[in-house]
């Protein structure tokens, strides 16, 4: 800890966003910091509500971030190292804390003598100011997928990113530009569950705050244009056995998957529905969950099938993998991840059955009618509906998230958008 001056205690919160405190290095030692338990009654426009978890009319008490000291990482701001913490209460954990919940899927599938592995691939817009002053597509008009360069990132934006995640030691495994302009995707490397998502949380953090350094706004909402696509974040996992091999590879069976993997799809398929909500958290996020959209709309799976939700991609051996497609980066990676475990593990539990593999190309044919909910008020509906895995993900937590995004619910229900106005004020 001598090396840094300060640190930054971090953590994600229940909106995604990463609440912290700068604090001096001696004063760190001592392993906690305190917030009040009421920001998780907060909404994106800071309104403070009741809600369960939150506290609000008992005090706005405190809770502790509880963290190791000696476990600072390097921080993209001069002198600081970066301190991630878990949330807890009279040293009880917190029902609300993300990373806690991610902890304790993992431990969940260790008692199976299984090890999570995960890699997340991200996808986000890039924007500028305007003459206006308003934010405008960054300009990049020799823009085309899987691009490199200054062609498609004339501003060397990417290239600043990088940078930063090597002096962090945020492990890239790759940086490209997306099938929309001007829009990125962004993975690192498939590693230990918590490490891969404690990964993907700072980079995120470190990759906005870069940008907007230069000026520019990294955006990570689901569907930020409506003429253009939309941004989600894959979920990649797989198991070690106690022999050090891949748990979802087995040679001898059909597809090279073993029944471990298939169970994992089936309780994937199962709790589509219930799952949308906490993977999918914005009323944004159903622009972007569309037919024919390759998003994750349908409960299908497939082998190497970008239009499904659950593709297995081609590699197989050590390679094998499950990729769930549906989240996006407006959900906590920690949640989203854990939810994606907690589904798989429901899948081995309960042994539910396997539908076919999608066959159809899922642009004009799919083998299923089941897709995610309409909207986010449906999703919150199906998530409370889904008594098992809300009790799998926690009664706590999900009372919290569905109750703080009900009233952001309500708020766009009664909310006259710049559409309506343009569409029907001149002639009504």
């Amino acid at each position: 800890m001598s090396t840094y001056k300060r640190m930054r205690v971090l953590f994600c919160d229940h909106l995604n966003l990463p609440r912290g405190k700068y604090l001096p290095a001696s004063v760190a030692e001592s392993g906690k910091a305190r917030f009040c338990i009421s920001l998780f009654g907060l909404t994106h426009d800071r309104e403070l509500s009741p809600v369960s978890g939150s506290m609000m009319l008992e005090g706005l008490p405190d809770l502790e971030a509880v963290f190791d000291p000696n476990d600072a990482r390097p921080s993209w701001e001069d002198d600081t190292g970066i301190l991630l913490a878990d949330l807890e209460r009279h040293g009880t954990t917190l029902p609300t804390c993300g990373r806690s919940l991610l902890k304790r899927a993992i431990a969940q599938f260790k008692e199976k003598d299984l090890d999570t592995q995960i890699g997340i691939e991200l996808e986000a817009f890039i924007f500028q100011r305007g003459d206006d002053g308003q934010w405008v597509p960054y300009d990049t008009p020799g823009a085309f997928v899987y691009g490199s360069g200054q062609s498609v990132d004339p501003a060397g934006l990417i290239d600043d990113i990088w940078r930063q995640a090597e002096l962090c030691n945020l492990p890239i495994e790759s940086l490209n530009s997306e099938y929309d302009w001007p829009q990125f995707e962004l993975t690192l490397k498939y590693s230990d569950a918590l490490s891969a998502i404690d990964n993907i949380f700072l980079f995120k953090v470190m990759a906005k705050e870069t940008l907007a350094k230069r000026g520019y706004l990294l955006s990570f909402m689901p569907k930020p244009l409506s003429d253009r696509g939309g941004s989600g974040l894959h979920v990649n996992f797989s198991f070690t056995d106690t022999n050090g091999n891949n748990a979802l590879a087995d040679p001898d069976a059909s597809e090279g998957i073993s029944d471990l993997t298939r169970q994992c799809i089936t309780g994937l398929m199962q709790h589509h529905e219930g799952m949308a909500a906490l993977l999918a958290p914005t009323v944004n996020s159903y622009r972007r969950l569309r037919p024919a959209s390759l998003s994750g709309y349908w409960a299908n799976w497939g082998l190497d099938h970008r239009g499904t939700t659950v593709r297995i991609p081609g590699e197989r051996g050590s390679a094998t993998r499950i990729e769930h497609r549906m989240a996006d980066c407006a959900a906590n990676p920690y949640v989203a991840a854990a939810t994606v475990l907690q589904a798989a593990r429901l899948g081995i539990e309960h042994q539910y059955d396997l539908p076919p593999a999608e066959t159809g190309d899922c642009f004009e044919n799919i083998n299923t009618e089941r897709c995610v909910p309409e909207n986010l008020g449906a999703a919150l509906s199906a998530l409370r509906a889904d008594e098992a895995l809300v009790e799998a993900i926690g009664e706590g937590l999900v009372a919290n998230f569905c109750e703080i995004k009900e009233i952001e619910w309500g708020k766009y229900l009664g909310h006259t958008s710049d559409w309506e106005l343009e569409y029907y004020q001149n002639f009504i």
